[in-house]
This record gives structure tokens, C-alpha cells and sequence, in this order.
């Protein structure tokens, strides 16, 4: 089991992994060993929470496709087992941050004295403006 909060978890059995030849300079060992991980991870088929689910849907991120999947490739390093482990921790990190709901903003109003000092300085900013001028 992945852990994502205290009440979520994703079986491992919901992931697929592909591992592949990594792209980029590295000499033979890039031609010759899969190093790269590409996780595959689809929302609906996943046992998420409805909430989860819905927020990953409407999510813009380059790594959720069309049809619902989260792909994530990770190369940075040359080991497989790395590589497997940074994939996972992009995964966790973007089911994380759509179970944070931003507070509603609520709207106010400046004060009195706020707007006060606003249109103090805006005098003060005008007057010295005005001693830059050259009068003929």
C-alpha cells in the first residue's frame, strides 16, 4: 500500500510500471540499459475517493491525459530502483495537492485611515513632481 494521507492509500496492484532505455546523453549505458521508469496510474479505474478522483479529472497537468490516466517518466538518474522511487514521489505529490481546498476568499473594503494615506501620498508624489517642472 502507497500512502498518500492518513485516510487514503493506493494498492500497489493500481500502478503500472514500464521501464525504458532513458533518452539523452550517458554514453553505452543509455543504449543499453532501461533505466527510465514510466509510471501509469489511471483515476477512474483507481480505488481514490470520489473527491480525489474528481479533482485529479479536472486537474491541467501535462502528465494526466484525455482518458483519464496520469503518466509520469522519470530519467534523472542512472539507477532503476531511483528512478522508480522519484515517479512514485511525483504521484504522491500531485494526489496531495488536490486534497488541499484553497480557503474562500472573502472580500473587504480598505479603511478610512487606508485610504487616507493613499491619497496623502499620492499629494506628496504630485508636489514633487510639480518642483521638477520648468516654468517660462
Amino acid at each position: 500500500m502507497i500512502t498518500i494521507s492518513q485516510r487514503v492509500e493506493i494498492p500497489e496492484h493500481e500502478i503500472e510500471w514500464q521501464f525504458i532505455r532513458s533518452s539523452g546523453a550517458g554514453g553505452q549505458n543509455v543504449n543499453k540499459v532501461a533505466t527510465a521508469a514510466q509510471l501509469i496510474f489511471d483515476i477512474q479505474a483507481s480505488s481514490l475517493p470520489e473527491f480525489y478522483k474528481h479533482r485529479l479529472l479536472k486537474l491541467s497537468d501535462h502528465r494526466i491525459t484525455q482518458s483519464g490516466k496520469v503518466i509520469i517518466k522519470a530519467q534523472e538518474t542512472r539507477s532503476q530502483a531511483r528512478n522508480r522511487e522519484l515517479a512514485l514521489e511525483q504521484l504522491i505529490g500531485l494526489i496531495r495537492s488536490v486534497s488541499y481546498v484553497p480557503k474562500k476568499r472573502i472580500a473587504t473594503k480598505p479603511s478610512r485611515s487606508a485610504k487616507e494615506k493613499r491619497l496623502k501620498s499620492k499629494k506628496q508624489q504630485g508636489q514633487k513632481k510639480a518642483l521638477r517642472k520648468k516654468e517660462f
